[in-house]
Formats: structure tokens, C-alpha cells, sequence
């Protein structure tokens, strides 16, 4: 029969599963706000930037000393959570250290490199800590990384510092324990990180060892349960949601810009040429995008898949000559808009008199993109921040009529005279008469 410990376990592991699911069933509806769009051709290609870019971090490595830390967490998070299987296993069952009474040998060998991984987060998640409060890196302290996102990095370095502390916390005690033949506690062998911490402990009796074995333990997968309903709710979502989003993203050149089907079908039919026109009962489709509906899916997987890494941000040359563009605010924002409707309105018809452009993202900050791409080829998960902002533009532009003065002039030139310049094609050549020949 299940002891108290047992029956507690399974309860805190069922409302952890039922919080992730839910939260993660609430982010698909939010994402499916977006429009439809069709990724799934090329699916060789689609996994091979999956494998390289999500899962190798291939991007992440154009700034090696960071890639390097980030890479010691990652692949210590991975294989760490192999202990955390044994950890569940034993919560469930009523029993201890399951594995060791089948991998033998082979226990103490993996416990010590699990154990080498743990130092290796710890000191990158401290160097990371370093890096964002004490050396104030530029790309961490624009004015969208105040509040929250600059406290919600910080809660995870430190809740990863001290799962890992309490890791080699309990396997110090679990060897003394074992050291002096408590019942139940199997001999796992030598384990060399948490055996520099037996010499702090061998002082207490034995039932203080055991407390403290047990309330590590507790803490450690409490901790990891908590930490996983968290991340849902946090930047590091990125964990779960770099896969899919590498794997839907766009496999055209970043220099290509889609045109919109319904003014390209419409030009066609006005030139005479095949064009599909579209039935009288059909809603008057709106000209780019003024909020979270207008977009398509895979723009709002995009800001739920941001990482608020600030490479983008850091990379574009509107927000280095101070204009107010910030891509990872883009992103940001979208993802906060996303939140807000889901929220109120369950996803259907959202009407709360806010919008995506005006009361999150100005004017002022999409006149500012040259549309350079080197956001979209600095993100390291393929965000493309770039579309959200021509969307919104075409928004303003074809709906609003709100573009520059300037822009107005040069969009009037070119439809009268098929070029930027107030000239007529004609003479568009005579500037070659004055060259001499040669």
C-alpha cells in the first residue's frame, strides 16, 4: 500500500501535468489567432535546420564564449533530467535510487558525469549573472528589459543555481547515509562534487543526514516540477518551442518579401490576365496587419519562441543609431497582445478597443526598419520580426494612409512612373549620352 510520501508525490506530479497542459494548450489557441499559412513542403530541409539550428544551436556560436556557457546548460538541463526520470520513478514507487539496482557499475560512472554537468550549469548560470547585473551588458538593459523580463531572467539563473546545489546536497548526504548503513540506502559508489560537501555534514547524526537527503530531494523535484509549469509562462519557452519553430520557418531567400494575394490577384484581373475573383459574399480581407488576427500563425509562434536574447535589437542598425525600433520588443509585444486577447476573449472576435498597432507598437518604430534582415540572420531559432513590421506598414500605408510624406511621394512615383524618381521612363536613359565613348 502507497505510503504518505507516495500519495503526496503523485498528487504534486498530476497538478504539475495538468498546469503544463493546460498552459500549453492555451498558447496553441492563442498561436491558431493567427491566419492561416501553408509550411510544410521541404520537409528534409525543414529538419535539418531543426537539428543544426534548435537542437545543435549552430547560430548560437558567432559569439563562441556565450554559445559555450549556453551549450553547458543546455546539455546539462538535457542529460540531468535523465536523473530526474529516476527521481519520478522512485516518487511513484516507494522506492530509492531505482537505477542503481540495474546499471550496477555503470551507476556511479553516470552519476559523477551527471554530477560534472551540474557544476558546469552552476558556474555558467553564475557567469551568466555576472554578465546581465554586473557588467550590465548593453543588449540586456534596453528600456523593454526593465521590470519583469529583466527579473524573469534572473529567477531562472538562480532557480537553476540552487536545483543544482541541491542536487550535490543530497547525493553528499545520501553517501553518508549509505557510509553508515541506513536501511534502504544502496551503495552507489564514489561520487567526486558531492563528495567535497561530506566533510560539512559528517558531524550531524544520523537522522539529520537523512532529512537532509530527503528534503533535497524533495526540493530538487518539487523545484524541477515548478520550475517546468514556470517556463510556460517565461521567456524560457524557448525550451519546448525552438523545435516546431525552426522547423516551420521560412526557407525563402531573407531578401524575398511575399507579395499580398489578394492586391496581386486584383492587379491580374485588371491587366486581363488569369486572376480568381473572389466570390461577392466574401469579407473584405484587410490590408496587412493591425492586430494579433491579422498576422499569421507562425509570426505569433515566433514571439512566443523568443528568447528576448537581444541579438536582434543588438544587430539592427535603426535601434544602433538610436531610433525606437527594437525587434525583440516586436516580438515581445506580439506575444503580450496574444496573451491579452486569449485571455479576455477566449480567442473569438477580440474587441477590447486596443490593438496591436497603437497601443503596443508605434508608428514611430516600424517607419524606423530598413528592412535589412540582420535581425532575422542574428536570431538564433529563425524569429522573423521583419515580417510583423511590413504587415503592420502595409497596415498603415493601404488602410490608414499614414505613411511619411516622403514615402507617400515616392509610392505616387512609383505607380506613375515606375521608379522612386519624378521623371518619366523616357528619360530615364539620358544621363548615358553625356558619357564619351570608349
Amino acid at each position: 500500500m502507497p505510503d504518505l510520501q507516495q500519495i503526496v508525490f503523485i498528487i504534486v506530479l498530476i497538478v504539475a501535468i495538468y498546469l503544463i497542459t493546460k498552459r500549453f494548450r492555451t498558447i496553441k489557441q492563442n498561436i491558431l489567432l493567427g491566419k492561416p499559412e501553408e509550411r510544410k513542403g521541404n520537409r528534409r530541409e525543414r529538419l535539418r535546420n531543426m537539428l543544426l539550428i534548435a537542437f545543435g544551436q549552430k547560430k548560437m556560436f558567432k559569439k563562441p564564449l556565450p554559445a559555450f556557457l549556453h551549450l553547458l546548460v543546455y546539455v546539462g538541463f538535457v542529460i540531468i533530467n535523465i536523473e530526474v526520470l529516476e527521481f519520478v520513478i522512485d516518487g511513484v514507487l516507494g522506492t530509492h535510487r531505482v537505477f542503481a539496482n540495474y546499471l550496477g557499475g555503470l551507476y556511479p560512472i553516470l552519476m559523477n558525469v551527471f554530477e560534472f554537468l551540474a557544476v558546469g550549469v552552476l558556474f555558467s548560470c553564475l557567469i551568466f549573472l555576472i554578465r546581465r547585473n554586473l557588467l550590465k551588458l548593453d543588449r540586456f538593459h534596453k528600456p523593454e528589459m526593465s521590470s519583469w523580463p529583466k527579473l524573469d531572467a534572473n529567477i531562472i539563473l538562480i532557480t537553476e543555481i540552487v536545483l543544482m546545489l541541491a542536487i550535490l546536497n543530497m547525493n553528499a548526504a545520501d553517501q553518508i547515509s549509505q557510509q553508515r548503513g541506513v536501511e534502504n540506502y544502496n551503495q552507489t559508489g564514489h561520487l567526486y562534487f558531492s563528495g567535497l560537501l561530506i566533510p560539512f555534514m559528517e558531524g550531524f547524526n544520523t537522522s539529520t543526514i537523512i532529512a537532509i537527503e530527503r528534503g533535497s530531494w524533495w526540493f530538487h523535484i518539487v523545484g524541477i516540477l515548478s520550475f517546468a509549469v514556470y517556463v510556460t509562462y517565461s521567456k524560457h519557452l524557448h525550451i519546448f518551442l525552438a523545435f516546431p519553430n525552426t522547423y516551420y520557418a521560412d526557407l525563402d531567400p531573407k531578401g524575398k518579401i511575399d507579395a499580398m494575394d489578394s492586391v496581386t490577384n486584383e492587379v491580374k484581373i485588371m491587366l486581363g490576365l488569369p486572376g480568381d475573383p473572389a466570390p461577392a459574399s466574401d469579407p473584405i480581407e484587410r490590408f496587412g496587419a493591425k492586430d494579433i488576427t491579422d498576422l499569421s500563425w507562425k509570426s505569433i509562434m515566433d514571439s512566443y519562441s523568443c528568447t528576448e536574447c537581444g541579438r536582434c535589437t543588438e544587430e539592427c542598425p535603426a535601434n544602433q543609431t538610436g531610433k525606437k525600433l527594437s525587434p525583440r520588443k516586436i516580438m515581445m509585444d506580439v506575444r503580450d497582445r496574444a496573451d491579452e486577447i486569449g485571455a479576455n476573449r477566449n480567442g473569438k472576435n477580440p474587441d477590447d478597443g486596443k490593438s496591436l498597432l497603437g497601443d503596443y507598437i508605434t508608428n514611430e518604430e516600424i517607419n524606423a526598419c530598413t528592412t535589412c534582415n540582420a535581425c532575422v540572420e542574428a536570431c538564433p531559432i529563425m524569429i522573423n520580426p521583419m515580417k510583423i513590421i511590413i504587415e503592420m506598414r502595409r497596415y498603415v500605408a493601404m488602410e490608414e494612409s499614414g505613411s511619411p510624406a516622403e514615402w507617400n511621394s515616392m509610392f505616387q512615383n512609383i505607380e506613375t512612373s515606375f521608379s522612386p524618381w519624378k521623371f518619366p521612363p523616357t528619360d530615364r536613359f539620358k544621363w548615358s549620352k553625356n558619357l564619351s565613348n570608349k
